[in-house]
C-alpha cells in the first residue's frame, strides 16, 4: 500500500488537478501568493479540509508539512513527496515539541512551513496553538487562506474533506497575515490563536460568497 497508492493519488490528482481553475481573492491590502510563486521563511496556514486544492495549488513551493507519526501519516508523507513536498513528523497530540522543532529548522533555512490549523482530528474549525508558537519561536509571519472548490464532493468526516469535481473553479481566499512579536508573552498565545481562527474564518467565508455558497 504504502508503495503504490501515493503513486496512485498522485497521478490522478496530477491529472484533475490541471482541469482546476484557480481564482485568486483576498481582503484589502493583503498580497496574496500567486500560483508557481516561492515564498521562504513564510508559515501557510489553512483548514484541514481543504488540503487536496492547497496541494494542488502550491506544489511549486516545495514547501514542509507537519504531519502526524502514524500508518496514515507515512501514505500522506509519501503521498506529498510526489507533490514535490517534504514533511517533518509530530502533531498536536503526538511528537508535537519534536515536530515544532523541525519546523523552525525549516523555516531557518528559507523555506516554507506549513499547518493544517484544525487537525488532525479536529475539532473543526478550531486552530491549534502550534502555528502560534511556531510563528513565535521562529519569526515568520502566519499567512492565511482558504481554498474552497464551487463544485464538490464532502465527505461524512470530522472535517467535511472537500474532493474538489473536475473542470471546477476554485477560489484561493487570503486573510490578513497574522504576526506573532518575539517579545511576545506566552500568556498572551490564546489571543493570538483566536485571532488567527478568526482571520481562517473570514478566508473561508469569503470564499463561499465568491461562490454565492451560504455559510455552515
Amino acid at each position: 500500500m504504502l508503495a503504490v497508492v501515493p503513486r496512485i493519488v498522485w497521478a490522478l490528482f496530477s491529472l484533475v488537478g490541471r482541469t482546476w481553475r484557480f481564482e485568486v481573492i483576498a481582503e484589502d491590502g493583503v498580497a496574496p501568493i500567486l500560483f508557481g510563486e516561492r515564498s521562504p521563511n513564510k508559515i501557510f496556514c489553512f483548514w484541514h479540509q481543504c488540503v487536496l486544492p492547497c496541494t494542488v495549488y502550491f506544489r511549486h513551493s516545495h514547501a514542509v508539512i507537519l504531519i502526524s507519526r502514524s500508518f496514515d501519516g507515512e501514505l500522506i508523507t509519501r503521498t506529498l513527496r510526489c507533490f514535490g513536498y517534504d514533511a517533518v513528523r509530530g502533531s498536536s497530540s503526538r511528537g508535537g515539541s519534536e515536530g515544532l522543532r523541525g519546523l523552525v529548522n525549516v523555516l531557518a533555512t528559507d523555506r516554507t512551513a506549513i499547518f493544517t490549523a484544525d487537525g488532525p482530528r479536529g475539532p473543526i474549525y478550531q486552530t491549534k496553538m502550534g502555528p502560534v508558537r511556531l510563528a513565535h519561536l521562529s519569526g515568520a509571519p502566519i499567512g492565511v487562506f482558504h481554498l474552497e472548490p464551487e463544485h464538490v464532493w464532502t465527505m461524512n468526516s470530522w472535517d467535511r474533506f472537500q474532493v474538489p469535481k473536475p473542470f471546477t473553479r476554485v477560489a484561493v481566499s487570503w486573510a490578513q497575515w497574522v504576526e506573532v512579536p518575539a517579545d511576545l508573552d506566552p500568556e498572551a498565545y490564546e489571543t493570538k490563536r483566536q485571532e488567527l481562527n478568526d482571520a481562517l474564518e473570514r478566508a473561508r467565508l469569503r470564499a463561499r460568497a465568491h461562490f454565492g455558497k451560504t455559510n455552515e
